[in-house]
Order: structure tokens, then C-alpha cells, then sequence
């Protein structure tokens, strides 16, 4: 009989230079709603506010998601003064979108308004993707952006991210990028 391999059920701790990764709890609750109810970060994310209720059915679908898939999405915190700096992680949100990235690897961060321009997302996403390389869960990650997200697109292609199609999500132009992670 084959063995499982062991599936992670929490986001595990990441210690960068900067900041913490960790599982969210119910203490970043207010910030991250602060963070996804600012019209800057949604922008290029929804449009559209997130109200209280989005916000915390966003975390519960965190924690699942490290329940469910072994991998996930953390909260990222600043060490020198606990802040919230925002979210960073990977999933499979299951989206109907083409092409498809179902059964994949899909990077995703967002960042606080107040931490924009700092190097935080960089470090941030540095230390997920380190992560993702050692688990050995995907050879490669996905992630897609909208085409006038230009700080987003530069972040993601200063991580190796390469662009290889254009689509629609919510019926809005959506570039897909890759890069391998082995």
C-alpha cells in the first residue's frame, strides 16, 4: 500500500528579515477588514469593497484552505511592530476561468496601502514561493493579474513570473503568468 504523503492543515510559521508569516486569526480580523474594504487594494481585485462579512468569510476560507489542500494563504506581519502588512499565499479557488487553472498552484498577495513601495510584497512572496519550492507540492505556480496593475505585474515579473495568455475573469481582461518553482 502506498503512503500519503502528510498533508499540512495549518499554515506553518515563516520567519523573513522584515516579517512573520503565519496562519491568520481572529486577532487580524480588523485590519484585514481595514486592508480589503480600502478602495486602493480592491481596485484590480473586484472593485468592490469588502464588507465585514466578506472579510471574515475570506479567513475561514484560509484556515479551509490549509485544511483542504495542504497549502494556503498566510498573514503577513510586520516584526518590529505587529502590524498587519497584508496576505500572501497560493491556492485553488476553483474559478471558472479560462484557461483553467483548476488542480494548480495559483499565487496571490495583497499588501496594505501603507506598506506599498517598502519591499514587503517581494519578501513576502519570496518566502511563500521558497516555501512552495520545499514542500515539492507543484513544479510550478500560476498567478494572474489585471494588465493595469502595473505594480503588481512588475513585482511578478522581478520573481520570474512569465506572461502566457490573455483572457477574461468576471469579464474583465486578466494576463495569466507562470514560472517554475523546482
Amino acid at each position: 500500500m502506498a503512503m500519503e504523503k502528510e498533508r499540512l492543515t495549518s499554515a506553518p510559521t515563516l520567519i523573513g528579515e522584515r516579517i512573520i508569516m503565519r496562519a491568520h486569526g481572529a486577532d487580524e480580523f480588523d485590519a484585514s477588514y481595514a486592508m480589503w474594504s480600502d478602495p486602493e487594494v480592491v481596485r484590480y481585485i473586484s472593485g468592490k469593497p469588502s464588507t465585514r462579512s466578506d472579510t471574515w468569510s475570506r479567513l475561514m476560507g484560509y484556515a479551509g484552505h490549509w485544511s483542504f489542500s495542504g497549502f494556503g494563504y498566510w498573514a503577513v506581519i510586520e516584526k518590529e511592530t505587529g502590524a498587519l502588512v497584508g496576505e500572501v499565499g497560493f491556492s485553488d479557488f476553483k474559478r471558472d476561468i479560462s484557461p483553467s487553472l483548476e488542480g494548480l498552484a495559483e499565487a496571490g498577495w495583497v499588501i496594505s496601502p501603507k506598506f506599498h513601495g517598502k519591499g514587503y510584497a517581494r519578501e513576502a512572496v519570496e518566502l511563500g514561493l521558497s516555501w512552495l519550492k520545499d514542500s515539492r507540492l507543484f513544479p510550478e505556480v500560476h498567478c494572474i493579474i489585471a494588465p493595469e496593475n502595473t505594480a503588481s505585474l512588475i513585482l511578478a515579473e522581478r520573481l520570474g513570473f512569465e506572461k502566457y495568455a490573455e483572457g477574461t475573469y468576471k469579464e474583465e481582461p486578466t494576463f495569466f503568468l507562470k514560472r517554475r518553482v523546482t
